[in-house]
């Protein structure tokens, strides 16, 4: 049998130091970033070092109340009750992570008011019970501050409920090692990517709802090590899923072709 490995997270202040008091203290936790910066494998580290199994939802338009609880479902002749992830995490002391939760209705989150103070329990309305949190439980939500609005955002109430840790893109030095480990390319190419990603992180005016994450560095390090052209693949990666406006996307392949002349130089 195989040995789990720790999942590959370079830490970058004091948030896995945070993480840690908060989960002995069964405190809920906010993580507040960019898109790609890193959320979810800061999750799983925590996660498979403390020993407990992890449950993700990726939050969406449509979710509801019911998917995070459950709901009563046919099963051949009989009508039986299904848990939903966050009811099996609460039940068996599990990390329960929800991806982007300001993508959730607004009334999806209420559920989470009892789990995130000091009750600590999860009322079940369509069963008529509470269950209390197991041991080990700990509610994880994540969203990203730099896409939001006035519908798209999280309400007071559930924040002052969560202990915030503010994670960003990492340091270049740092954001390289993670680049050339997860990707399987030199740290030379991986520090390419990097100085990329920065030259377009500092665009001014650029009308991107993003910017390059290190996910899509990632994926340009993976189609380089797959033997594609590292142009081919910025452009793929990298520029490409950023926009969908033909005038921003040529000035993205021209800022990249003057890049790769610059670095060939």
């Amino acid at each position: 049998m195989t040995e789990e490995v720790r999942p590959y997270y370079v830490p970058v202040a004091n948030e896995e130091k945070i993480f840690r008091a908060a989960h002995s203290q069964q405190l809920a936790v906010l993580l507040k970033g960019p898109t790609g910066c890193g959320k979810t494998r800061f999750v799983e580290a925590m996660a498979f070092e403390l020993g407990r199994p992890l449950i993700t939802v990726s939050c969406h338009d449509d979710l509801t109340a019911a998917d995070l609880v459950g709901r009563y479902l046919l099963k051949g002749d009989e009508t039986v009750w299904m848990d939903g992830p966050l009811t099996r995490a609460v039940r068996t002391g599990a990390i329960c992570y929800l991806d982007e939760i300001v993508e959730a209705r607004q009334d999806t989150t209420v559920v989470l008011h009892p789990l995130g103070d000091h009750r600590r329990i999860l009322p079940l309305d369509r069963l008529g019970e509470s269950i209390e949190a197991a041991d080990g439980f700990t509610l994880v939500v994540s969203y990203n501050p730099g896409y939001q609005s006035v519908l798209k955002d999280l309400k007071d109430s559930t924040r002052q409920r969560m202990v915030a840790i503010e994670l960003d893109f990492p340091p270049s030095d740092v954001e390289e090692k993670v680049v050339a480990h997860e990707a399987g390319v030199e740290i030379e190419t991986a520090a390419l990517l990097v100085q990329l990603a920065n030259s377009i992180r500092r665009l001014e005016a650029a009308n991107l709802r993003e910017v390059s994450s290190t996910r899509t560095l990632i994926a340009a390090g993976r189609l380089v090590a797959a033997g594609l052209g590292l142009r081919d693949a910025t452009r793929a990666a990298i520029a490409g899923p950023l926009t969908d406006d033909p005038a921003i996307t040529a000035g993205l392949f021209e800022m990249i072709e003057a890049f790769l002349g610059e670095a060939s130089g």
